[in-house]
């Protein structure tokens, strides 16, 4: 069986420079241009809506948050699903990549929330179909360390229990992370694909990732082959003595 992919992480302001990756107005190096009208947005945007950066701000300025939002706030979380190269080219070969689409966003919105899964893009030109999802973290409820502050005196009211906030680290919390892999996996068992070893570092690198280790690779090789062409030019002069 292949393995299971699910990386989530936190993006800093409104992703702007993401959005404009996944919706391909920047093309990466690691993807055809000749493919790229296979992608596709999964989800239908509200109306007025255009993008993702947009929808993003939208679910914000409507999910009823009566706080100020601070400008250091983790407004989107990128989650992106996928699995082992081999099995998902099979999964595609064997027409069942439409359902695996489904699949993957129906646990998407019953884990987080449909209205907070405000873009699914399916990318067909890269070398493994993916998907790239944008989580905005509206939770209900009071802050998990509020008891916390209530018991050390420092809590002066108790706020509702359902109020509406914007907050990255209840959606993040490590056990919730691990619970994540697990049912997703569950979700996924059906195509082939299995949970990863826990405690395993191995991840799906971010797009920032990508590039930098594909600068610095080719950082490395442009000094080995500087070092090879010294070497070379060392060699005839001693040759030439």
């Amino acid at each position: 069986m292949g393995k299971v992919v699910l990386h989530i992480h936190k993006a800093k302001g409104n992703d702007a420079g993401t959005s404009k990756h996944i919706e391909r107005e920047v093309h990466p190096h690691n993807a055809d241009p000749t493919r790229t009208y296979l992608n596709r947005e999964l989800i239908e945007f509200p109306e007025g809506v255009k993008g993702r950066t947009q929808a993003i701000q939208h679910r914000i300025e409507n999910a009823g948050i009566k706080r100020k939002i601070s400008h250091n706030q983790i407004r989107v979380i990128q989650v992106n699903l996928s699995g082992s190269h081999e099995e998902m080219l099979r999964i595609q070969k064997e027409g069942k990549l439409d359902e695996w689409c489904k699949d993957s966003l129906e646990w998407l919105q019953d884990t987080f929330g449909k209205e907070n899964i405000v873009s699914a893009v399916l990318h067909l030109d890269e070398k493994t179909p993916h998907i790239h999802a944008a989580l905005v973290p509206i939770v209900k409820g009071e802050r998990r360390k509020a008891k916390a502050e209530e018991n050390n005196g420092k809590k002066k009211y108790r706020k509702s229990k359902n109020a509406v906030r914007l907050c990255a680290d209840d959606i993040m919390a490590r056990k919730k992370l691990e619970s994540y892999q697990d049912t997703y996996a569950e979700k996924m068992q059906k195509y082939g694909l299995e949970r990863g070893v826990r405690g395993s570092e191995a991840h799906h690198i971010t797009t920032q990732q990508f590039y930098n280790e594909l600068y610095q690779k080719n950082s490395n090789l442009e000094k080995n082959i500087q070092s090879l062409q010294q070497t070379e030019q060392e060699v005839k002069k001693n040759s030439h003595k």
